[in-house]
Parts: C-alpha cells; structure tokens; sequence
C-alpha cells in the first residue's frame, strides 16, 4: 500500500499527530466529551436519589419557638361573643422515621415527639405533651404503586444513560476522526499542488525553450502557461484549507491554535471480518437503543396504569401509638394514654360520562401507538445495523483497489512527463494523467477515512472493540468521583 510522505511538508516545530493520539485526546478535553460526561452526572445523580427514596428516611422538624400575643373571639355558653387575651410560647419537637413499602405502595412512619406550652396570661402555667412512640399507615389501595413502577423504570433509565454515555464518547471520537481527516485530505490536497507547482513550472521552463526553437506551437505554449497559473492558484487555495482544517482539529482537541500539527496517515486494523450476527447481538446487549425501547415500553405500560387507578381510589390511614400531658416535662412521659387514629378515605365516580374509561383508552391506544413505534424503530435499527457492517466488510477491498490504483497512476504520471519532456504525447495526455493521478491519490484517502468512520459507528452501535474482542466498558461510578474532584 502506497502512503504519503509529508516530510516536504514539515517545517521546524510541526509536531506529528497519529489518529489513535487525535482520539484519545477528544474523549477527554473536547467540548462534545464534556457534554457527555454532564448528561451522565445529570442520570447519575437522578439514580442516586431514586436509590435513597426508597431507604428510611430520618427527619427531625421543630419549631422553636412560636409566640403569640392576640386577642381572639370566643363564644361562651349563652352564645355571647367577646374578645379574649392570650398571651403564649409553644415550642415543638418531633423526630420521625420513614420507609416505603415496596410491595404495596404505601408508607410506614415511626415518630416521636414533645410539644411544650408557656401560658403568659392570667395565672401563667408550663404545659407538656409527649408522644414517646407513634406508628403511622398510609396506604393507598388500588391506585398505582408508584415505588413499583419506579422499580423498573429508573434502573432501565440510567442503563440507558450510561450505554448513551459510552455511545457519546464512541460518537466523539467520530468527529475527531472527521476532522483528523479533514486535515489530512487537505494536506494531501496541497501536497499534491506543490507537486503539480513544482511540475507546472518545469514544463513550463521546458515549453519556452521548445518554443524559441520552434518545436511547439504558441498555443501549446500558452497551455502550459495556464497550468502554471492554475497550479499556484491551488497551492493558495489548499494553504487556506489547510490551516482552516488545522484550527478546528485544534480546538476541537483544546490545544494552542499557534501549534503546528501533522496528521499521519493511519495504519489499517488486522484483517477483522465482522459478522451480522455477533453485530446485532452486541447492540442489543450494549446499545442504549435497547435500553431506550426498555424505559419508553414500561412507561407506556405505567401510564396505563395510572389511568386505571383513577377509576376507584381509596385511602387509609392509620396510627397507633401513646400520648402523656403534664405541667412537668417528666411527668409528660408517665400515665401515658393510648392514641389511635385510622381513616379510610374513597372516591368512587357516580356519572363522570365516561371520563374516566376515556383516560384509559386514550392510555392503552397510546400505548399501542408506543408499541409500534418500538417494533419500527428495532427494524430501521436493524437495516441500518446491517447496511453498515457490509459496508465495513467490503471496504478493505474498496481500499486495496483504491491504494493500487493510487500507485499505477502515479507511476503513470512520472512516465508522462518524461514522455512529454521527449516530445512523445500531447499536453491533453499529460494533463489528464495528472488529474487522474491526483483524483485516485484523494480517493485513497477518503477510501481511508471511510474504512475508519464505519469501524468507529460500528463501536458506537455495538459498544464492543472487535480488534480486542472485549466490550467497550468504564467504571461510570470512577468517573463521576473524579468529575466532582
């Protein structure tokens, strides 16, 4: 395989950049890394809070203290209204334990407290209640268990967006192989103009001497002074591209606009033939896809569910537990009196003119609609998937073709020029041997460029390195601490 040389292009300072180099920089600086390590913070944390919901909760809330100073109505047995004086500090406390229970939905509250009360007016006294223990039911029952539910969709939620974190950074290393190339392309464009200059001016040189000796004629003169004029015009244009293409590939890499980099031309993978099969395996095992279709299917299938809760809903409530009062705030917690409380709440729909059915059709047919759409996208998944693995397959032999016939037209094009410098072939026949050596020189590295892109999409569908045989993994929880640091 012919690769370029870009020696004649380096000048002092020009530091040489491979593509694995190019990659390995943008998954870590590029602006497109750091958006993808936000969103995957930003599911991470939403997981982490998802987790502790469903742990004991401890709570400690108090008001200390609350005072009063008013005058308020006050009705007494004859049904006379007056204003009363009160004059008061209350002061509360209270520390509650709090735990979801999964299997049905409902929460259990373990609380204790005391209420202390100051009366300033009339004869003042200290009043205390206590509440050593007090346990609490609140259970809703056939409604919608939203821990449940939470169960299933939240892990799914954050495989997704850890399988998009990896995909993303798969992704970015795509743009830092589009734009390595782009610069590569355009320095090979300009390599390929200062030789077309460089030859431009000696056939020219040569044409003058031929043309002073009668040997060509004065249009086959002025051809050559054309290709002369052409060939500097696209040494400038290829200058410009050049250091345009330069200064994205820069700062997509977060490095000093002022450095001078050289692309290398990369070397191919080992021979690997990827098969459909193991592709398409590995993207249902790895891709957020499957993931995606996962989370929306379960909240298709919630919504519905959600519908049908409000169909009937019916609440209890219930506490037991021990009260004491007292002046003293020992005596508070002696004599103690049992407190119970229980309360079963329901709303059942008499004439709703089939509100309530309408919510859940138009749930369920939504929910076909997503079932649909799931089936549409797995198969447009698929043919895509497939597309772009025999593209990858057949693209080394695209290569292979493209390198061999870079090297006979070059080969072809020295030939010429000797041949032409002897007076042998016309300048049509030199003119079009340079643009065909020029477009399989560009079509050799597009051919490249190409047999990159699709290995890389390959990797971001599939989330598995076929070179290494392993899958494409991280240690999510070690870069988010490290993140945070």
């Amino acid at each position: 395989m012919v690769l370029l040389s870009l020696n004649t292009l380096q000048l002092r300072g020009e530091n040489i950049l491979t593509l694995g180099e190019a990659i390995s920089r943008s998954r870590t600086v590029s602006l497109d890394a750091a958006v993808a390590l936000n969103e995957l913070q930003t599911a991470y944390w939403q997981y982490r809070s998802y987790r502790a919901s469903l742990l004991p909760e401890i709570t400690f809330k108090g008001t200390i203290p609350s005072y009063r100073k008013l005058y308020s109505t006050y009705m007494n047995e004859q049904g006379e209204y007056s204003f009363v004086s009160n004059h008061f500090m209350q002061l509360t406390g209270q520390v509650s334990v709090t735990q979801t229970i999964w299997p049905t939905g409902g929460t259990l509250g373990l609380t204790t407290s005391i209420d202390y009360l100051r009366q300033f007016s009339g004869d003042p006294y200290n009043r205390f209640m206590s509440i050593p223990v007090a346990l609490t039911l609140t259970q809703p029952i056939f409604g919608v268990n939203q821990t449940r539910w939470d169960r299933k969709i939240e892990p799914a939620k954050y495989q997704e967006a850890k399988a998009a974190f990896l995909s993303a950074s798969e992704d970015v290393a795509i743009s830092a192989i589009k734009k390595y190339f782009s610069l590569l392309m355009n320095r090979e464009n300009l390599s390929i103009a200062m030789q077309n200059l460089e030859n431009a001016t000696q056939l020219y040189n040569v044409a003058v001497e031929k043309r002073n000796m009668g040997q060509i004629s004065k249009n086959d003169l002025l051809q050559m002074e054309l290709n002369l004029l052409d060939a500097k015009s696209a040494v400038t244009d290829c200058e410009s591209s050049v250091r345009a293409s330069s200064f994205q590939l820069l700062t997509f890499l977060d490095m000093e606009d002022s450095e001078n980099i050289v692309p290398e031309v990369p070397e191919l993978l080992p021979n690997i033939e990827i098969p459909f099969n193991i592709a398409y395996e590995k993207a249902l095992s790895n891709n957020k896809f499957a993931h995606n279709q996962l989370r929306r299917q379960l909240e298709a299938d919630y919504e519905v569910a959600i519908a049908k809760g409000k169909r009937l809903g019916i609440n209890l409530y219930a506490q037991v537990g021990f009260t004491g009062s007292s002046h003293t705030f020992d005596g508070s917690y002696r004599n103690l009196k049992d407190n119970q409380m229980m309360e079963i709440g329901f709303e059942i729909p008499i004439l709703d003119w089939g509100k309530r059915r309408g919510q859940v059709k138009v749930a369920e047919s939504n929910r076909e609609v997503t079932s649909t759409l799931l089936r549409q996208e797995a198969q447009t998944f698929r043919q895509d998937l497939y597309v772009l693995v025999e593209r990858y397959n057949n693209q080394r032999q695209q290569l292979e073709v493209a390198a061999r016939a870079d090297t006979i037209s070059a080969r072809r094009y020295a030939t010429n020029v000797e041949t032409y410098l002897t007076g042998r072939i016309s300048t049509l026949d030199l003119n079009d041997s340079r643009a065909q050596k020029d477009e399989a020189r560009r079509t050799f590295i597009n051919e490249l460029y190409l047999f990159w892109l699709y290995y890389y999409q390959i990797r971001s569908l599939t989330l598995w390195d076929f070179s290494r045989n392993t899958s494409i993994d991280s240690d999510i929880d070690a870069i988010i601490h490290a993140a945070k640091k």
